[in-house]
């Protein structure tokens, strides 16, 4: 693969290096932000065989709370073709090692492939930041961002942890609710559902009051989530306040148990620990894509390559998709997703020496646009694949904000498979949300189980 690599993007293709921590970039080259790069630093031109399109930013409409992702237009979209098992290797070049696995495996697994759509794009403070950040923040180890305040802290990233960074930092809104369900899918197409609900404060993207991470400090988001079934799950708390950095200066996270009655510290709520009732099908630095401290890797930026990744995923976001109708024997419903050619960052993370996780070596796919994580290709200590991430990319264009939506876990050791982040049969984001300052306490917690 790596010898068919191909890097996009003028001098972009000089920052193939895998240095730990990340330089500014020079005015001069900041300077590109808003001409031939977007304000975020995407690539604005298209390809030249004209397959993917020069950025054409999507208009705010919509209000906050109560809006499925959506655009007519797109959604009437049909497919330009299909790519399945018998057809694969003429585009394996922009497939995935996951999706590649999936096809030869399945006979009834296949992607199929619409025109690309360039529509993601975020507020005005964030591309004023984000260039602000451009010459100023910088990355002193894989945890230590310093100097970075409210926009893209990397947009012309110069080591392999700087777009992960990217991914993590991105502008989300004020504050969320959502529903959360999951589902744990059986090789035969049976699953088990779990429904949670998700309260989310963002520090660091508050475009309201923004909180800026110097030498690592700064607290960038809380979290709170609440089990509300099935019953032998419903009243299980997990409490996290996400910060920069490892140890005791990282994430702080605690977790109630119904069992137990009380709320404790959960130095466990870390890396390749399963999260609380996946029954291991999800690790807790899987949520999101991927999240928490990334010191247990050395991180690689390998390029930028056109790649078909799962886009504009409105139909199977929206409420006409139940879930029962995403679920399919091995796999999901490939009726459903929107596949597009996109460019994306590859990014390569090796585990370091004396240091341990099930996953030896990830490789992510980080859409240039969206600065999302759509897809990893996860490798055991054997060197083989051993789970497939995928990811859904829908825009908000109530919020100017893209995220995943859902997100897929295939084991390909079992055949069973794990989704999660879907709301098709609850309520959509509600972006209105705003919560007291003591909201995210484990006291605050130990109260609501009471009620």
């Amino acid at each position: 693969m790596n010898k068919r690599l191909s890097v996009l993007g003028g001098a972009l293709a000089l920052t193939l290096i895998a240095g730990q921590a990340g330089a500014k970039v020079t005015p001069q080259e900041a300077d590109r932000l808003g001409k031939d790069l977007t304000p975020v630093g995407a690539e604005r031109a298209g390809n030249k065989d004209g397959t993917i399109p020069e950025w054409t930013p999507g208009q705010k409409r919509g209000s906050l709370s109560g809006e499925f992702p959506n655009d007519p237009k797109i959604d009437a979209e049909k497919p330009l073709f299909t790519i399945t098992k018998a057809n694969m290797a003429q585009y394996a070049d922009k497939l995935t090692e996951g999706h590649k696995h999936l096809l030869s495996t399945y006979d009834s697994y296949k992607m199929n492939i619409y025109p690309s759509r360039r529509v993601v794009t975020w507020p005005d403070e964030i591309f004023a930041a984000t260039k602000v950040n451009a010459i100023n923040c910088e990355l002193l180890d894989p945890d230590t961002p310093n100097n970075c305040k409210l926009g893209f802290p990397f947009p012309i990233p110069k080591s392999g942890a700087e777009p992960v960074w990217n991914h993590k930092l991105k502008w989300r809104g004020e504050a969320v609710t959502r529903y959360n369900n999951q589902m744990i899918v059986q090789p035969n197409g049976e699953f088990q559902l779990t429904k949670l609900i998700e309260d989310v404060q963002f520090g660091y993207a508050s475009i309201e009051n923004p909180v800026p991470l110097m030498k690592g400090s700064g607290e960038f988001l809380k979290y709170l989530s609440k089990t509300v079934a099935p019953p032998r799950l419903a009243g299980t708390f997990i409490l996290v306040h996400e910060k920069a950095g490892i140890g005791a200066e990282g994430r702080a996270a605690w977790l109630y148990s119904p069992g137990l009655k009380r709320i404790r510290r959960a130095p466990t709520v870390c890396c390749d620990n399963p999260y609380e009732g996946t029954d291991g099908h999800q690790f807790y630095d899987q949520v999101d894509m991927f999240n928490g401290a990334l010191e247990r890797y050395n991180w690689k930026l390998v390029g930028k390559k056109e790649m078909y990744i799962g886009y504009n995923a409105n139909r199977i976001a929206g409420p006409q998709t139940k879930y029962k109708d995403m679920v399919r024997p091995r796999h999901l419903n490939q009726d459903l997703p929107r596949y597009e050619l996109h460019r994306v960052w590859i990014v390569e993370a090796d585990i370091k020496p004396g240091t341990s996780h099930t996953f030896k070596k990830r490789r992510m796919y980080i859409d240039e646009d969206a600065w999302t994580i759509a897809a990893v290709d996860n490798y055991d200590n054997r060197d083989q694949l051993y789970q497939f991430q995928e990811g859904h990319i829908i825009f908000g264009y109530n919020i100017l904000s893209a995220t995943t939506v859902p997100e897929v876990i295939y084991h390909f050791t079992s055949g069973r498979y794990f989704i999660t982040a879907v709301f098709n049969e609850d309520k959509p984001l509600d972006l209105t949300a705003r919560f007291k300052p003591d909201y995210f306490t484990a006291a605050s917690v130990q109260k609501m189980t009471t009620k």
